[in-house]
């Protein structure tokens, strides 16, 4: 379950990074490029994203080795 967040987390900040450099026009060539609404969701993902990639790491930490 751990590699499952851990994952999904990287996905969600790499998803999340390239929405809001698209939304910010920093990356033009598509519908999103200098859409800020873009920019503001991609914010919100990115952050989801550190936050499941932390729980995960956390998660990890947290389990006593036998």
């Amino acid at each position: 379950m751990r590699w499952v967040l851990l994952i999904a987390g990287i996905l969600l900040m790499l998803i999340g990074s390239i929405w809001l450099l698209q939304g910010a026009n920093v990356l033009p060539g598509s519908a999103m490029s200098g859409q800020s609404f873009w920019a503001w969701v991609g914010g919100i993902v990115l952050i989801a994203g550190v936050a499941v990639f932390g729980f995960a790491v956390r998660r990890g930490l947290a389990r006593p080795r036998a």
